[in-house]
C-alpha cells in the first residue's frame, strides 16, 4: 500500500516574499531588455557589425612625379597586403605552415600574430605582388582578407633619388619631393562598408562607396637627359678623385628652372635600406664655404659703387697682405693687376683689397641682395639657409677674407642662383624645382654694365692664364669661375682637406645653363676648382648644350689649353 505524504503548504507570508522576489527578478531582466534593445542598442550593434559587418578602405592612388617632357620619375603600381580577423580565423598546421611560407614568415611568428583574438585587424603581409596574394587566397583560410594598395616605384633609381626622394610602408613622403608635396600627390582615400560571411566573401552592402580621391600629378622643372648626364659626370668624378662626396645643379638661366640637381653618394629609393648620410641632397641642405667663387661678386661690388673700374691696377705685391694679426696669401705672386686679372688670376689680395674698399654695409648689402643667408624657397624639406652675419660686427680682416668665400657659407644652390645676375644684365632669377609656362621676373641687383663687366671677365678664367682653361667647351664660349677652400673643420681650417668648385654659363654670349659643380675632398692627387670641378662642369655643359639645341657662338677650333701652360693655382 502506497503512502501519500501530506502537502506541506508554505506561510502565506513566504509565499507572498517568493512573489514579489519573482516579479522583481522579471522586472529586472525586462528593465534590462528594454534598455538594451531600445535605449543602448547600439553595444548590441556594435558587437554584431564587429562579427559580420566590415569598412573597406579603397585607397587613393597617389599622382606620378613626371620630367618637363612627361616622363614618369615616380609611379604607383598595384599591391596586395594580406590581412587577418584573428577571431575569425579557422586554421590548421598544415595550413599555417603553408601561409607561412608564402608570406616568408616564421611558422611561429604568424602563429602568434593569429592567437592574438582581441584584435579584428591585423595584416600579415604588406605590398605582396598580386600574383603570390592570389596563392595565398587559394589556400582558402577563413578570415583571411585581401587589400589593395599601391607601392611607389622610381624608374631613374639612384640617379633621382635626392630629389624625389621616397615613400614609406603607407605610401606617405618621407623625403625629398614625395614628402614635399605629399598632399598634392596622395589624394584622399575612399570607402566602402560591406557585411562578410565567415569566409570573407562580400553578401550585403551596407552603405553607398565613397569615391576615393585620386592625387594629382606633379610636373618637374627637371629635365631626365640633362640629370642622367649630370648624375654620370659627377659620380665619376667623384670616383676618379676619391672625393668625400659631390653635388651638381643645372639651371636654366633664363627661367631659373632647375633642370638637374644630383649628389653622390647616392642610395636605391626602391629599396631604401642603409641610407644613412646618403639621403641629403647637398645641394640644398648643406652649406659650405665657397671660396673664390665668391670673388665676382666682390668685384660686382665695387664696379657698382664706382671705387673701381675693370681697368683699374692693384698692387699685389708678393702676395701677401696682412691685416693687424693676419695675413692673407695668394698661391703665387702677380705684382700689380687690374680688377678683370684679379678675377682671372683669382687672386686673393687682389680681393681683399677691392672688398676693404667699401663700406661693410655696402659689400652686407650686395650679398644680402644676392640671397645669401637666407633660404632660396624651392620648397625642398630641410632647405638651408647658409650663414651672413651682420656688418655692424664684422672686423676688417673678416670683410677682407669674406671678399674670397671665407667667413660666409651658402648651398650649391644658392650659389647657382646668384650667377644668375651675370647671365641677365644684373636680373637675380627666382628659382624653381616645377616646370614653369614662361620666364618669371626677377629682381634687379646690378645694373646690366657692371653684369657685364663681371661676365666678360668670367670669360678669361677659362682662357689660358686663367684658373679654369679645362672648363672650355668645343663651339661655345664660356664664362665661370672655379673656388679651392680649406674646409672648417671644428673651428679650424684644415690644411689637407679642400672643398672644390666650379660654377659657370654658357653662351657667354647669351647664356642658357648655368652650371655649379661642388666636389668634397678630393684625395687623389688633384684638388684645385679648375682641375676637380671644371672638367664636370666642361662635359655636362658640352652634351646639355647639343641636347637644347643651342646655337653655338664660336668657332669648333675654340677650346685651346696647351699642355705646356703652367697651371694657374688658387687656395683660400
Amino acid at each position: 500500500m502506497v503512502r501519500v505524504q501530506p502537502l506541506i503548504l508554505l506561510p502565506a507570508w513566504r509565499r507572498r516574499v517568493l512573489l514579489i522576489a519573482l516579479l522583481c527578478g522579471f522586472m529586472v531582466l525586462l528593465g534590462r531588455s528594454i534598455y538594451l534593445q531600445g535605449l543602448h542598442d547600439d553595444f548590441l550593434q556594435r558587437k554584431g557589425d564587429a562579427r559580420y559587418s566590415r569598412t573597406l578602405v579603397l585607397p587613393a592612388h597617389r599622382g606620378m612625379i613626371l620630367d618637363r617632357n612627361g616622363r614618369p620619375l615616380a609611379i604607383s603600381t598595384p599591391v596586395e597586403s594580406v590581412w587577418a580577423s584573428p577571431p575569425d580565423v579557422t586554421i590548421n598546421a598544415e595550413q599555417l605552415k603553408s601561409l607561412a611560407a608564402l608570406l616568408r614568415m616564421k611558422p611561429s611568428e604568424l602563429s602568434r600574430k593569429l592567437e592574438n583574438s582581441e584584435r579584428e585587424f591585423v595584416y600579415l603581409k604588406r605590398r605582396m605582388p598580386p600574383e603570390e596574394a592570389a596563392q595565398v587566397m587559394r589556400l582558402g583560410i577563413p578570415g583571411i582578407f585581401l587589400q589593395r594598395e599601391y607601392r611607389r616605384f622610381y624608374p631613374a633609381a639612384d640617379v633621382t633619388a635626392h630629389l624625389i626622394g621616397f615613400t614609406g610602408i603607407d605610401d606617405t613622403g618621407q623625403e625629398g619631393i614625395e614628402l614635399a608635396y605629399d598632399q598634392w600627390l596622395s589624394g584622399k582615400p575612399g570607402s566602402r562598408r560591406v557585411i562578410k560571411d565567415a569566409r570573407g566573401r562580400i553578401i550585403e552592402d551596407l552603405e553607398a562607396v565613397k569615391v576615393p580621391q585620386d592625387g594629382r600629378d606633379l610636373v618637374l622643372s627637371i629635365d631626365h637627359q640633362i640629370q642622367y648626364l649630370a648624375y654620370r659626370e659627377l659620380e665619376r668624378a667623384v670616383e676618379q678623385h676619391k672625393a668625400r662626396a659631390g653635388a651638381i645643379v643645372v639651371m636654366d638661366a633664363k627661367t631659373g628652372e632647375i633642370l638637374a640637381i644630383a649628389n653622390q653618394p647616392s642610395y636605391n629609393p626602391n629599396n631604401p635600406v642603409k641610407i644613412a648620410g646618403r639621403s641629403r641632397n647637398r645641394a640644398i641642405v648643406d652649406i659650405f664655404e665657397p671660396g673664390s667663387t665668391l670673388k665676382p661678386f666682390t668685384a660686382a661690388a665695387v664696379l657698382e659703387a664706382g671705387t673701381f673700374q675693370p681697368d683699374s691696377k692693384l698692387d699685389t705685391g708678393n702676395g701677401t697682405f696682412t691685416i693687424g694679426s693676419a695675413t692673407i696669401h695668394d698661391a703665387h705672386p702677380a705684382g700689380v693687376l687690374d680688377v678683370a686679372q684679379v678675377i682671372q688670376k683669382s687672386s686673393n689680395v687682389g680681393a681683399a683689397k677691392m672688398a676693404l674698399s667699401l663700406e661693410p654695409h655696402v659689400l652686407w648689402g650686395m650679398f644680402n641682395q644676392l640671397g645669401f643667408g637666407a633660404p632660396v624657397h624651392v620648397g625642398f624639406p630641410g632647405e638651408a639657409s647658409g650663414r651672413l652675419r651682420p656688418w655692424q660686427r664684422w672686423r676688417p680682416i673678416e670683410q677682407a677674407t669674406m671678399a674670397y668665400g671665407h667667413g660666409i657659407s651658402l648651398t650649391l644652390l644658392q650659389l647657382v642662383r646668384a650667377y644668375s645676375v651675370f647671365a641677365n644684365g644684373g636680373e637675380l632669377k627666382p628659382v624653381s624645382l616645377l616646370k614653369v609656362n614662361e620666364a618669371p621676373i626677377g629682381q634687379h641687383v646690378l645694373s646690366a654694365r657692371t653684369a657685364n663687366a663681371v661676365k666678360d671677365m668670367l670669360e678669361l678664367v677659362v682662357q689660358p692664364g686663367g684658373t679654369a682653361p679645362r672648363a672650355q667647351v668645343m663651339g661655345y664660349r664660356v664664362a665661370g669661375k672655379t673656388g679651392t677652400a680649406h674646409k672648417l673643420v671644428d673651428g679650424v681650417y684644415a690644411e689637407d682637406r679642400y672643398m672644390s668648385s666650379f660654377v659657370g654659363m654658357a653662351p657667354a654670349s647669351n647664356p642658357r645653363l648655368i652650371i655649379g659643380v661642388m666636389i668634397d675632398e678630393p684625395s687623389n692627387g688633384q684638388y684645385y676648382g679648375g682641375a676637380v670641378a671644371a672638367p664636370v662642369f666642361s662635359a655636362v655643359m658640352r652634351e646639355a648644350l647639343r641636347m637644347l639645341a643651342v646655337p653655338q657662338d664660336a668657332p669648333t677650333t675654340n677650346v685651346v689649353i696647351p699642355p705646356e701652360t703652367p697651371e694657374v693655382k688658387e687656395v683660400v
